[in-house]
């Protein structure tokens, strides 16, 4: 399959190439949906083994904001933009022509900050684009947001499979303690549940087991432990023909992004294994949500209802999937889609009720 026929086969609006001498840059943005509203998604820089790895990244990220924010009821599109090198070799000169880069599209895609990102850096990009997002933090960063809501869409799961809503005891295996995976152990500590966690970091996995109590595993062991909850709070693609066959849980439910590695084969697996897989884009909408309200003007109490809608949908989701015997992806695609659909239907309504109004 060839570049066109990848970006065409998921549906994207535009992708954009920029590619830059003094200083050098090289970005990808993608922008998959603006029916529900203008493109939003965060920026990443990873030093790619290829161009085309960063395309595929960009491509499959900026599709899953669109069903992100479409799950999550927020009136945005899907976009996503990864810049392709090395993060110790960043400088102010090339965040600042990325941002050029940003402002050039005049509000179509809205951007912030993702992994080898700080808000410093999102602060520099701010210099030549109002068109960004975390610049102040007025509600502490989107972290504790996200976190919270992977903590409701966990419970949630654990209801469907398990039958329950109390977690006392409950084995959960966390797999990444960035700040949103702390998070997520901090709420499950709270709740009773018992942790076994994993970082490649051996500080953080330290700092956890002192603040709650965890059981420390290696990372090549986290997949195959006899817990009831696998939550994959690190990069993504980490659900395959190869992890999947070792997986004991019930239920996997994390924050991490592009969970799947191949959609239908791998989310199809789960499902003949029993496994009920939350679908990383609902689960962890709570940033998306956080941002959002930031941009609009942050009002906590409703921030925290479109979050603690996460559970809401995710139970309409598990149904869905269940009645219809498809995957839980499938489910949650579904709904997504049916919601741009109502939006675009919308939007022709309106256009027509316009055109006939003005007529003389």
């Amino acid at each position: 399959m060839n570049l066109f026929d990848n970006v065409t086969e998921m549906g994207h609006e535009q992708v954009l190439f920029c590619n830059g001498k003094d200083p050098d840059i090289k970005a990808i943005i993608a922008i998959h949906d603006t029916s529900l509203g203008p493109a939003m998604g965060a920026t990443r820089m990873l030093p790619y083994v290829s161009e085309e790895a960063a395309l595929k990244d960009a491509l499959r990220l900026s599709r899953g904001m669109t069903y992100k924010a479409a799950c999550a009821n927020i009136p945005v599109g899907g976009g996503k933009a990864v810049i392709i090198g090395n993060p110790a070799h960043k400088t102010d000169e090339l965040l600042y022509a990325y941002g050029r880069f940003v402002n050039s599209l005049n509000g179509r895609f809205i951007t912030g900050q993702d992994v080898n990102m700080t808000p410093e850096d999102v602060r520099k990009i701010s210099r030549e684009t109002n068109h960004v997002v975390g610049v102040e933090e007025q509600s502490g960063g989107p972290a504790p947001v996200t976190g919270w809501g992977v903590f409701l869409g966990l419970k949630a799961a654990v209801e469907f499979r398990l039958k329950t809503s109390d977690l006392t005891g409950l084995k959960v295996a966390v797999q990444g303690l960035g700040n949103v995976g702390t998070n997520l152990c901090r709420h499950l500590h709270e709740n009773g549940a018992k942790l076994f966690v994993t970082d490649i970091n051996k500080e953080r996995t330290e700092e956890i087991k002192r603040l709650f109590g965890a059981t420390i595993v290696e990372p090549s062991e986290i997949y195959g432990l006899d817990v009831d909850v696998f939550s994959p709070c690190a990069l993504g693609g980490i659900l395959s023909s190869e992890t999947i066959p070792q997986i004991k849980a019930s239920v996997i439910a994390g924050c991490a992004n592009n969970q799947l590695g191949e959609e239908k084969a791998d989310g199809m697996m789960l499902v003949e294994k029993g496994i009920l897989y939350a679908p990383d884009y609902v689960i962890n909408a709570g940033g998306l949500i956080n941002v959002y309200n930031e941009m609009i003007g942050y009002n906590e109490e409703k921030a925290f209802k479109q979050v603690r809608n996460i559970y809401n949908t995710l139970h309409e989701i598990f149904d869905r999937a269940e009645k219809q015997q498809i995957t839980t992806d499938a489910a949650s695609k579904q709904l997504a889609e049916e919601r741009i659909a109502n939006a675009k239907n919308l939007k022709k309504v309106l256009s027509t009720t316009v055109s006939t109004n003005g007529k003389h």
